[in-house]
């Protein structure tokens, strides 16, 4: 028997990829300890035949049963204590992307809660101010634990819990349960906007690791983190893409999505769906490979969102429109991200491959300020994001201009950078990829340093020096 053993939340396809294709679950496997990785049911044959090895075992995450306490046990209560752990982070940081947020379920709340905001809009603005309420909203959550999961508690006795949230999504109950049996918490931040949108915890947390200076000050100030409990370990994630572990050969890659080798390839990753088309941003760059108004003969090679695949009808429309887009112009192509299965959909990391030589090949990667930006910058390919407005908007729903998203956190340090560029009509799209197009060298360095101060670590270590990380606070609570 392992002489330490720890839970592992993973509800996300990208904590999958943070945890089980990086160096931080090998290297604490190594190290002696036993993982007990808990995610979707649905996944487990999957993960177990794919990364199976002597002490890693899968459990059910019991996300079904997760979603049945949140919808039955108190409901309006626990939506409301949610939704002010997010809206109630400090304002001594940026919280455009928040306030953007608010706006939003404001505008789709059905009437008796919609009646209800004025007074929830006076309680944020309280949170915001004083660091008692935000605690005190903290520590509210506490009676929502739900004991989903004391079975497991009972059989592995973990002597830590690592999650891929400190408590935003339904992890929230096992990190409640874990915190009241004196377990010690510990959150890995998977995404680069997390620490900026996400706010408060969702359960009493110990420890967490996180991308970068940047990210940390952001927790500490935005949501009272202790300093001393705040790891910068890069992000595991991307170190095959800085090992370049997941790129095919070009040739390899062109022949998958019927490219033609003799144009430059303009990619496009969707993004931002949630609050705007993307279809403007597409048809406006397929209108340019399709002209003559580029410096070079061009192709468009866009992929799908995750969110194209929900059982949304806005978003499937728009991916029907990409798909017919793909099938009828000679130069437009559409890649689609692959399902995981589950819960989990088409966050995934079954296509690190395809997703890095996207990046990797692309003469120019468009998107609209995605985190891949940020990947596409790894890759170091010059990165236009394309905030074209939509003429329509999504009818009937809450849309957010995309030439008024500039200000959020992350999409600011990227316009700030001078890491790529930003286009909001079609007539700058077009002068920024010709510009992109006759000097493909353009803020090379601004990039590099870019992926600096974004991910700290780029040699491909950032997963081992996690993992080392959760070790050494282990070896400290054991026992």
């Amino acid at each position: 028997m392992a002489s330490k053993r720890v839970f592992i939340s993973a509800d996300h396809g990208l904590a999958i990829v943070y945890f089980l294709q990086s160096q931080v679950v090998p290297t604490l496997l190594n190290a002696g300890v036993e993982v007990v990785l808990l995610t979707d049911q649905a996944l487990k044959d999957q993960i177990e035949t794919r990364f199976g090895q002597p002490g890693l075992i899968v459990e059910d995450l019991r996300l079904k049963q997760a979603r049945e306490y949140f919808q039955h046990e108190q409901h309006s209560i626990q939506w409301w204590l949610d939704f002010l752990r997010r809206a109630g982070a400090s304002r001594r940081i940026n919280l455009q992307a928040v306030d953007s947020h608010i706006n939003q379920v404001e505008s789709e709340a059905h009437p008796r809660r919609k009646a209800l905001f004025p007074a929830m809009r006076a309680v944020v603005t309280g949170l915001r101010y004083s660091r008692l309420a935000r605690k005190t909203l903290v520590d509210l959550q506490k009676r929502f634990t739900g004991n989903l999961y004391a079975d497991l508690f009972d059989r592995y006795r973990p002597e830590m819990v690592i999650a891929s949230t400190p408590g935003w999504r339904y992890d929230r109950y096992l990190l409640r349960e874990s915190a009241a049996r004196g377990i010690p918490n510990t959150t890995v931040i998977v995404g680069w906007d997390n620490t900026s949108s996400y706010s408060l915890p969702g359960a009493k947390m110990d420890w967490v690791t996180c991308w970068s200076e940047i990210q940390k000050e952001e927790l500490v100030l935005g949501s009272d983190w202790d300093t001393r409990r705040v790891n910068i370990g890069g992000i595991p994630s991307y170190d095959g893409y800085f090992n370049r572990q997941w790129v095919m050969p070009r040739d390899e890659y062109f022949q998958l999505h019927k490219l033609d080798p003799r144009r430059k390839l303009i990619a496009f990753a969707c993004s931002f769906v949630s609050f705007s088309p993307n279809i403007q941003d597409i048809e406006a760059l397929a209108r340019l490979v399709s002209s003559s108004r580029l410096a070079m003969p061009a192709q468009l090679l866009v992929r799908l969102h995750p969110n194209h695949f929900l059982d949304v009808p806005r978003f499937i429309e728009e991916r029907e429109q990409i798909r017919r887009m793909g099938r009828e112009l000679p130069h437009v192509h559409v890649v689609e991200p692959v399902a995981f299965g589950g819960e989990l959909g088409y966050y995934s990391g079954e296509d690190m491959p395809e997703k890095s030589s996207m990046m990797a090949h692309a003469d120019i990667f468009t998107t609209v300020y995605s985190t891949m930006v940020v990947e596409a910058a790894a890759h170091d390919r010059p990165v236009v994001s394309v905030c074209i407005d939509s003429p329509t908007g999504w009818p009937g729903k809450y849309t957010l201009p995309l030439s008024k998203i500039g200000g959020w956190p992350t999409h600011s340090r990227f316009r700030e950078s001078g890491a790529g560029r930003v286009a909001l009509t079609e007539q700058e799209l077009e002068q920024t990829l010709n510009f992109y197009l006759e000097n493909p060298q353009a803020d090379r360095e601004k990039r590099r340093q870019f992926i600096i101060n974004e991910c700290t670590y780029t040699d491909g270590s950032a997963g081992k020096k996690t993992a080392e990380f959760l070790l050494s606070i282990l070896g400290n609570h054991a026992g």
